[in-house]
């Protein structure tokens, strides 16, 4: 096949994309539509930072302003960082340094996990939907389950030699930052700090680790089409920005800047939005492209057990502000996903909206 009919082929198959083989060009089933580009010279959003070394250290009322700074940034963005959250800086970038080293792994390394059956607990794939996408996205990424770490890190990749040991030490240290979070949100919400506690305890850690390889000409192509996590909430650590959220308040769609080295994300996600009745917002975003290197992203994201249901806190629900959603689970989010196109706009969290 030729670079000119290749340029029109609809797809490409996993371990042959254009992203894997660095393609000197766009294909047109990469491109995204005019009006749904990214800027080059995008706006950048004023991210809440939240102290977490307060929570865990200081008196009563520096701990009221730091929830209510967490409420705040719930409320209006869904997205806050967090600083002094007690990850080694070094763990941080032996993780970051460990998915490259992966993505930079013999194609037939990699094909031992492809699928495109999104149920699975441990997969390779590209793009977001491989084989459903109607517009190709430009990443590579590696989806594997992580809690409890005993019972899956024996089927994670061993090549690199190191790979269980780096990520299991990361997913590990996250996980117990994920279950502050969770006190620090529940508590902020006014249902107190343990109202979920047991439940996250026993639930689902799922880590995407995302490879955005340089694209030739970035502003044409996406490298995640805009979405929001179906989680609690989604802890990301990135090596350089290209991540997008859309402000609830202007519509506008702004980049997260480079954040202290230390930092870590925390995405609001659509079972939070549950379970406050809407009053915290699950945050669109989307992933943007350059043309220079490989950026990395590690995305852990946190939710109840694969068929444990979310549904809206009784307490927050009366005759003013009934119940604005249907409980759901996360197996419920995989059959959604495995039947309906998200690139298309197509929203888990819209279908769990009741009329």
């Amino acid at each position: 096949m030729g670079d000119q009919d290749e340029s029109r082929s609809s797809s490409f198959p996993m371990g042959k994309t254009a992203q894997e083989r660095g393609l000197p060009y766009v294909p047109e089933c990469y491109v995204i539509p005019t009006s749904h580009r990214a800027s080059l010279t995008p706006e950048v959003a004023n991210v809440p930072t939240i102290d977490f070394g307060k929570l865990k250290q200081s008196s009563d009322e520096e701990r009221a302003t730091v929830i209510q700074e967490i409420r705040t940034a719930c409320r209006q963005l869904g997205f806050f960082k967090i600083i002094n959250h007690g990850i080694h800086q070094s763990v941080l970038d032996r993780a970051l340094a460990m998915a490259l080293e992966f993505f930079e792994m013999p194609g037939s390394e990699k094909a031992k996990f492809m699928s495109n059956d999104v149920h699975k607990p441990v997969r390779y794939g590209t793009s977001f939907k491989d084989g459903v996408d109607k517009i190709q996205f430009w990443r590579v990424f590696l989806k594997h389950y992580a809690h409890p770490l005993e019972n899956w890190i024996d089927s994670w990749p061993n090549n690199p030699p190191s790979y269980r040991e780096t990520m299991g030490e990361y997913c590990r240290e996250v996980m117990k930052l994920s279950l502050e979070i969770t006190s620090a949100i529940t508590e902020s919400l006014g249902i107190g700090p343990t109202y979920l506690t047991k439940k996250m305890e026993n639930g689902m850690q799922v880590i995407t680790v995302n490879g955005y390889p340089p694209c030739p000409r970035p502003e044409m192509a996406l490298g995640l089409p805009p979405h929001s996590d179906y989680s609690c909430f989604t802890i990301v650590l990135q090596s350089f920005p290209g991540l997008e959220i859309m402000h609830a308040e202007d519509g506008k769609w702004k980049l997260i800047p480079q954040l202290e080295s230390t930092a870590l994300q925390v995405h609001v996600g659509d079972h939070f939005e549950v379970l406050s009745n809407g009053l915290y917002k699950s945050v669109v975003h989307r992933a943007t492209l350059n043309s220079d290197r490989t950026r990395i992203s590690i995305a852990s994201l946190h939710s109840l057990g694969l068929d444990e249901k979310m549904k809206t806190a009784e307490e927050l629900v009366n005759e003013e502000q009934p119940a604005r959603y249907r409980e759901s689970s996360f197996r419920d989010f995989l059959n959604f996903l495995s039947s309906n196109d998200i690139a298309d706009g197509t929203s888990f969290l819209n279908s769990l909206k009741l009329a």
